[in-house]
C-alpha cells in the first residue's frame, strides 16, 4: 500500500497588498512534509512577503494559509515556537559570543533548562562553530555567520524552517556546504521552505515556485517545470556565437537567445515541430558553421518561458 503523502504548508488565495500595491497576487500552495521547496524570484516578486505571512508575521489581505494544521492568522503566536525562521540578514546579537547567541535563542524558545546546554554543545559541533564559541558574533565571516543564524533557527528542533534568502552574502563553498546541511534536516523530516534568486540553488529543490510581480506562475519539480514549458531548447556551438546570435536574432520564430561563453541557448515555440531544421538552416544560409541539438530546459530557460509566457498573456 502506497504511503499517502503528508501536507505540512498549505496557502488558498494567499494575497497582501500594501495600498495599491498587490505584492502577493492569489497564491495557492501544497508543500509536502520532509521537502525542501524553493521560492524562486527577483527581488520584488513576492517570495519574502508570502515567507512572513505563512511565518505569521505578516496578516494576508485575503486567502488562508495553514503551517503543520495551525491556522497562520488564528494560531500565529503559537506558530511562532513551533518553526524556524532565517532572514536574509544576519538578525543575531553581534556584541554576544557564538555560544552566547545560542544560549539566548535556547531561553527564548524555552528549552528545559537540563537540555540547553547539550543542545548548545551539540550544534557548535554539527555547525562547525565549536573553535568559535567565545568569538563575538559580529567579527564572524559570512558563511560563518550563516551557519551560526541556521543553527540557532534549528536550536528548538522545529518541523519547518523558513529560509528567506539566506545564501546571498557568501561565497560558492559555502553555499554547497549550507545546502549539504538542508539535506540532511530535511532527511530527519523537517520541512524546508527557501527562497532564492540563484538558478542552481533552486535546481537542488524536491519542488519549487515561480513567482513573478507577486503572482506564481509555476509549479512543480525541475524535472517537471522543464516538461511543462511551450518552448523548445537549442544549443549551439559556434565558431563566432556573435555573428550567430546576430544572425538568429531577425527570425521571428526564435523567442529569446542566450549567450554563454561560446554557446548560444535558443529558445522556440513548441508550436515549431522541428526547432533543430531551423536553427541549422539560418546558420548555414548565412554560411555560419556551428554544431546544434536540442536539450532539455535548464530553470534559467524555464523562467524566462513562463514569465515572457505571462507577459504576453497579459498584453493580448
Amino acid at each position: 500500500m502506497m504511503n499517502q503523502k503528508q501536507i505540512a504548508i498549505t496557502a488558498s488565495g494567499l494575497t497582501m497588498r500594501f495600498g495599491s500595491l498587490v505584492a502577493v497576487d492569489d497564491v495557492d500552495l501544497e508543500i509536502e512534509k520532509g521537502s525542501i521547496y524553493g521560492f524562486l524570484g527577483p527581488n520584488g516578486s513576492g517570495k519574502s512577503t508570502t515567507i512572513r505571512m505563512l511565518c505569521g508575521l505578516l496578516t494576508p489581505s485575503s486567502g488562508s494559509s495553514t503551517v503543520m494544521g495551525m491556522d497562520t492568522k488564528k494560531e500565529s503566536e503559537s506558530l511562532k515556537q513551533k518553526i524556524g525562521y532565517m532572514t536574509q540578514r544576519f538578525s543575531l546579537y553581534e556584541d554576544l559570543s557564538v555560544k552566547e547567541n545560542l544560549q539566548f535563542i535556547s531561553e527564548i524558545y524555552a528549552v528545559p533548562g537540563k537540555e540547553r546546554k547539550h543542545r548548545v554543545v551539540e550544534l557548535l559541533d554539527s555547525f562547525k562553530l565549536a573553535d568559535r564559541a567565545k568569538q563575538r558574533s559580529g567579527t564572524l565571516s559570512g558563511g560563518q555567520k550563516q551557519r551560526l543564524a541556521l543553527a540557532a533557527a534549528t536550536l528548538h528542533k522545529p518541523e519547518i524552517l523558513f529560509l528567506d534568502e539566506p545564501t546571498s552574502a557568501v561565497d560558492p563553498q559555502n553555499r554547497r556546504d549550507f545546502w549539504e546541511k538542508l539535506f540532511e534536516l530535511a532527511e530527519q523530516g523537517t520541512t524546508i521552505l527557501v527562497s532564492t534568486h540563484y538558478m542552481d540553488e533552486a535546481a537542488r529543490c524536491h519542488r519549487l515556485a515561480i513567482l513573478d510581480e507577486g503572482v506564481k506562475v509555476a509549479d512543480g519539480s525541475p524535472r517537471q517545470l522543464g516538461e511543462s514549458i511551450s518552448s523548445h531548447v537549442v544549443e549551439i556551438e559556434a565558431d563566432d556565437p556573435n555573428n550567430a546570435r546576430l544572425c538568429l536574432m531577425g527570425s521571428e520564430e526564435i523567442s529569446s537567445i542566450t549567450q554563454l561563453g561560446i554557446k548560444l541557448r535558443v529558445m522556440i515555440p513548441k508550436t515549431i515541430s522541428d526547432p533543430v531544421q531551423l536553427v541549422t538552416n539560418s546558420l548555414v544560409a548565412a554560411n555560419i558553421q556551428a554544431k546544434t541539438e536540442q536539450v532539455f530546459p535548464d530553470l534559467e530557460d524555464i523562467f524566462v518561458s513562463v514569465t515572457q509566457q505571462r507577459r504576453q498573456e497579459q498584453g493580448s
